[in-house]
């Protein structure tokens, strides 16, 4: 069974599949922490979240590390060779379990071409999404490399499953509009390399309702651009600066829970009460695998939101102007950033017009402080206000981690009782 089709099957059951962002240097822990992700209270997909040196190429450096007994902030798959991956995923990975491969490289050839050879055909990633937030990899030199890269993962795997990370450009600040638009360009991308099973991103963001729409009018866009494959869509967790309280992280995993149930996403990334400390361990990525899981359903998923909601409007704009640019959509996506059809606010890499510019209204949506050149009529739906200051930025920045901890707070201060974050009280 694909990844798609196992995502799909639980869907149509009414169940919310969930997984972790997990990855371990030594094999036998990286085998541990799949089997506690497999048999964890819920329906999961594992994770080989790969490390730091594994994802900008340097693979000479993870070996290194494996040599010398260093451990890494991930599994490092290409400095492994292929046997050991498939001993460390035998009788683990299955049709019940299948399991893919986080990177963040925007050169993943290299990656591919380990996981092709392990037997690996699910991961992530895209063009743009892993170019722009993580170095400076030209953008042309990472639409290249991940159209070679598409092109060995169908060579190699049986049906390899790609997801896009468009939808959480830089973890935060970036309108949901835009995010819907990335996501869904690269989800074109992939279909014209020829990948027949996809996934569409969404990072939760600042408001609530906000996120509802955005989820919805990247589903209408899907259904609209992408009706000949096999999709669906993920929520992540939210991808930004996150609640330094249990019951903060805790709080924001029930709203990313919630916002994938009611919005009828198929998959859910979580994040742990650890994320704003370290790297979790297994038991805390399993707590909260079985936390979203535990969320209760509600009432049926909501109707998706009509094509005139702001969200889906500024989505299509992007995205019929990024396909104006160039029948080929990774040209397209070049030739845009190049005129700033496409700008990522606060992103600082040479390809990026860095024009745009967003903030957080009253009542907590993400809007368009500055729309630069992006094809949006009326300053995207906003007032322009310039740039922020630096304490507004600031603030921005914290606003999700304040609002959560500052609600955690109050929830345990009217209980009176003791509040514990692992290894230590707050």
């Amino acid at each position: 069974m694909s990844f798609g089709e196992f995502v799909r099957r639980n869907r149509e059951r009414g169940v919310l599949v969930v997984q972790p962002r997990m990855g371990f240097s030594d094999p036998r822990v990286m085998r541990a922490g799949l089997v506690a992700t497999r048999d964890a209270r819920a329906t999961t997909v594992g994770t080989l979240t790969l490390d730091s040196y594994t994802r900008v190429g340097d693979h000479g450096s993870a070996a290194r590390a494996l040599r010398d007994g260093v451990a890494l902030n991930g599994y490092p798959i290409v400095a492994h060779p292929p046997d050991t991956t498939r001993r460390m995923l035998g009788g683990v990975r299955s049709d019940a379990f299948p399991v893919q491969v986080r990177h963040g490289s925007p050169r993943p050839l290299d990656i591919f071409a380990a996981m092709a050879a392990a037997g690996l055909g699910d991961t992530e990633g895209g063009p743009v999404s892993y170019c722009l937030p993580y170095g400076r990899a030209p953008l042309d030199e990472s639409v290249a490399n991940w159209r070679a890269s598409c092109r060995l993962l169908l060579e190699s795997a049986v049906e390899p499953h790609l997801e896009t990370f468009g939808g959480c450009m830089m973890g935060q600040l970036c309108p949901p509009s835009q995010l819907v638009a990335i996501s869904a360009l690269e989800g074109l991308f992939f279909r014209q390399q020829g990948v027949r099973s996809i996934s569409v991103s969404y990072a939760q963001q600042t408001n609530p309702a906000q996120d509802r729409e955005a989820v919805h009018a990247l589903r209408g866009l899907c259904a609209r651009l992408l009706p000949d494959v096999d999709w669906h869509v993920v929520v992540y967790t939210y991808m930004g600066m996150y609640p330094r309280t249990a019951g903060g992280a805790l709080g924001l995993l029930t709203g990313a829970a919630t916002l994938a149930l009611s919005t009828g996403a198929e998959r859910l990334i979580v994040k742990t009460v650890a994320e704003s400390q370290r790297i979790p361990t297994i038991a805390e990525n399993v707590a909260a695998l079985e936390h979203a899981a535990g969320v209760p359903a509600g009432a049926a998923p909501e109707p998706a939101a009509a094509a005139g909601g702001e969200v889906y409007q500024e989505a299509y704009a992007m995205v019929e102007a990024v396909l104006n640019c160039d029948a080929d959509v990774g040209n397209a996506l070049v030739q845009a950033f190049k005129r700033g059809l496409l700008d990522i606010p606060y992103c600082v890499h040479p390809d990026n017009a860095g024009r745009a510019r967003s903030y957080i209204t009253a009542d907590g949506r993400l809007r368009w402080a500055d729309t630069g050149s992006l094809p949006l009529a009326g300053g995207g739906g906003a007032a322009r206000r310039g740039g922020l200051t630096s304490a507004e930025f600031m603030s921005a920045l914290t606003y999700v981690q304040n609002r959560y901890d500052t609600e955690a707070m109050a929830a345990r201060s009217s209980a009176a009782l003791p509040y514990v974050f692992p290894g230590r009280i707050i």
